[in-house]
């Protein structure tokens, strides 16, 4: 229970990833606040968080695309808590399809959710913060690091994310407050399902298809699960993770090739 009354903030937190930081925080001793667009699902969440964890998991349902949405996450947790200690942002929703098929609109929506939301909420959190001598946690992706053109929109959110991660740990530096990124590979979520089924329509092959010839063309031995970017998450909040600063670790089996 190493983060026993520490309070986190994980947007996304109604499934996927999200969720499992979400419940593996609140495994650690943490209260939770968690939040996404969709109010039914995200209660669900917090209940079960809640009871599987004894934890206090409070839901918040708003629209992080926008500053409004993220305004109003704010005012609901800090009203709700009187310190912030940990802020995980995984909201996001890009869309994949080919280059020439995306109009500007969509990639409008993947920057204002991913990218927007989370320079947002880091600006809002901020103070409360570097009260707590807190922690950041962007949750971005292996696409910020090796491109895909039937990823072009998530691809360029990540990267952009990214850039704005590091910078936002050298003001870490100054403030005391630690700022680290995850870059998870192909991970079961729903998320994943609706992806493959995308490019499966796109390239008239079936969702099975797809992610066999994905952890073929990846070597992986696997896909990863939600529960293997959870606990990095988790331990990157802990005390003893204070000296990793500013660093971007992939949770990808080994699919990026490359140095960085």
């Amino acid at each position: 229970m190493e983060l026993e009354g520490k309070v986190a903030v994980v947007t996304g937190g109604s499934r996927g990833i999200g969720k499992a930081i979400a419940g593996r925080l609140a495994d650690e001793g943490a209260d939770v606040v968690i939040s996404a667009r969709t109010a039914d699902t995200l209660e669900t969440a917090a209940k079960e968080i809640a009871e599987a964890t004894g934890r206090r998991v409070e839901p918040v349902p708003a629209d992080l695309s926008t500053l409004e949405g993220c305004e109003e996450l704010h005012r609901q947790a800090t009203g709700a808590f009187d310190n912030i200690d940990i802020l995980v942002n995984c909201a996001g929703a890009t869309k994949s399809g080919p280059f020439v098929e995306l109009p500007d609109q969509l990639w409008q929506e993947g920057f204002d959710l991913k990218f927007f939301g989370a320079v947002r909420l880091s600006r809002l959190f901020w103070p409360h913060l570097v009260a707590s001598h807190g922690t950041v946690i962007n949750i971005v992706g292996g696409m910020a690091r090796t491109p895909n053109p039937n990823f072009a929109i998530g691809g360029s959110v990540n990267s952009a994310l990214a850039n704005f991660s590091k910078a936002l740990a050298g003001q870490g530096l100054v403030d005391d407050v630690n700022v680290n990124t995850i870059h998870p590979g192909q991970v079961q979520t729903e998320r994943l399902t609706e992806m493959m089924a995308d490019q499966a329509a796109a390239q008239g092959k079936t969702s099975e298809e797809m992610l066999a010839e994905t952890i073929q063309r990846q070597g992986i031995r696997r896909l990863g699960t939600t529960a293997d970017v959870a606990e990095l998450a988790v331990f990157l909040c802990l005390p003893r993770a204070r000296h990793i600063q500013g660093t971007s670790i992939s949770v990808d089996g080994g699919g990026t090739k490359g140095l960085f």
